[in-house]
């Protein structure tokens, strides 16, 4: 069964149809001027030098742990609250993830648990931007700076925001963006690495194309000369040109995806058990989705059972996100529950509620009201 109000949508108009029925008619599906279009767009979006695209977020991160040499033996200091893929990135590459607990505000990780965190195994900080909060960026920088070791900035939910000014992406020695489809920009499936670093740059587009060569951001040699072990990690033309009409309407998008969140803000404040998301002054958000929590008299089965409740009225709703170290096969690693009590907290009491660009006012007054109803019936059961 089909949601009414989904979780998310993406925001596809006849803009993204017209470009993606241009390049199928160019007969150019891959390596082509539109995948350099694209990168040009998020590039200049950044500040950053450079812009690589590829075929996830997901990718853009190992290419980072292996351009970065990272390997057997490094730790990586990261977060526990995330999606999955910022931690498995580390382990792709045999390296070990140390996870540090979490600001309750925020959701991202503590600066001084990350600082405390650093030993000399520690290869690199990488820091999420977790539902595309930017807070904290500038702390992880100058611990990264203050201990030379790396930082990759994780912004694949954070696109187009601002943090004391600065863009998202830009932060880190390199940061990666995702184009899942509910994020701010789709491609589909996509993603794409940003930096300042031409060697850095180098490196990440020989891996995406089967290890081929790159110098100067040219591909030398022949199409069966392959420098390093590589992959097949490529964007096609195809997801860069929605990418491109995506691009354009960034500034669109993003206004958009504000006022969904204002009028969430303004008719969830009158619900006493919720805790909304938290936005400093120096924070512009671009909003991934819209995430609350249920006040600490909640536990995780009557969040599960407030999630069912709202799907059973046709509203979409899911817990973001479970504590990584508590999946199956990180536990079979020797974590377990108690170990990063913050995250764990906040993780068995989050619920994301439907987010898109186009939900109407209609729409979110029905989705206050079902969960405003929900509430009710948890706190009849509790007596």
């Amino acid at each position: 069964m089909v949601d009414e109000i989904p979780l998310s949508e993406p925001d596809i108009t006849d803009a993204e149809v017209a470009m993606v029925e241009r390049v199928l008619r160019s007969k150019r599906l891959s390596i082509g001027p539109v995948n350099q279009a694209f990168e040009t767009a998020v590039a200049a979006r950044t500040g950053c030098r450079h812009a690589v695209s590829c075929s996830s977020g997901t990718a853009g991160l190992h290419m980072l742990m292996l351009a970065m040499g990272i390997g057997p033996g490094d730790e990586v200091v990261t977060t526990p609250f995330s999606f999955i893929a910022s931690s498995n990135c580390i382990l792709y590459v045999g390296a070990k993830p140390v996870f540090v607990d979490i600001c309750p505000k925020s959701l991202n990780m503590d600066p001084q648990r990350v600082e405390d965190a650093i030993t000399p195994k520690t290869k690199a900080i990488l820091a999420v931007e977790t539902f595309g909060n930017p807070s904290f960026m500038s702390d992880y920088r100058s611990i990264a700076g203050r201990h030379e070791v790396r930082m990759i900035e994780d912004s694949c939910e954070g696109l187009g925001g601002k943090y004391k000014g600065r863009a998202v992406g830009s932060f880190g020695h390199a940061g990666v963006f995702g184009f899942y489809p509910n994020k701010q920009v789709t491609t589909g499936e996509g993603g794409m690495i940003v930096t300042d670093d031409d060697r850095l740059a180098d490196l990440c587009r020989s891996y995406r194309n089967q290890g081929r060569e790159v110098v100067g951001g040219n591909t030398i040699g022949g199409w069966l000369a392959h420098e390093r072990l590589g992959y097949n990690y490529r964007l096609s033309e195809i997801q860069a040109a929605l990418g491109v009409a995506q691009m354009r309407r960034l500034d669109e998008i993003v206004e958009q995806r504000q006022r969904v969140a204002r009028l969430y803000i303004e008719r969830l404040l009158d619900l006493t058990d919720i805790i909304l998301p938290t936005v400093d002054h120096d924070t512009f958000m671009s909003w991934f989705v819209f995430v609350v929590r249920l006040s600490d008299r909640y536990n995780q089965d009557e969040r599960d059972r407030i999630i069912e409740g709202l799907h059973r009225h046709d509203v979409g709703s899911a817990p973001y996100f479970p504590c990584i170290h508590l999946q199956p096969f990180y536990r079979a690693m020797g974590f377990k529950e108690g170990m990063f009590p913050v995250a764990e907290s906040v993780s068995r009491r989050t619920l994301a509620l439907p987010f898109f660009n186009r939900l109407t006012e209609k729409d979110i007054d029905f989705v206050v009201q079902t969960l405003g109803l929900m509430l009710g019936r948890e706190g009849l059961k509790r007596g």
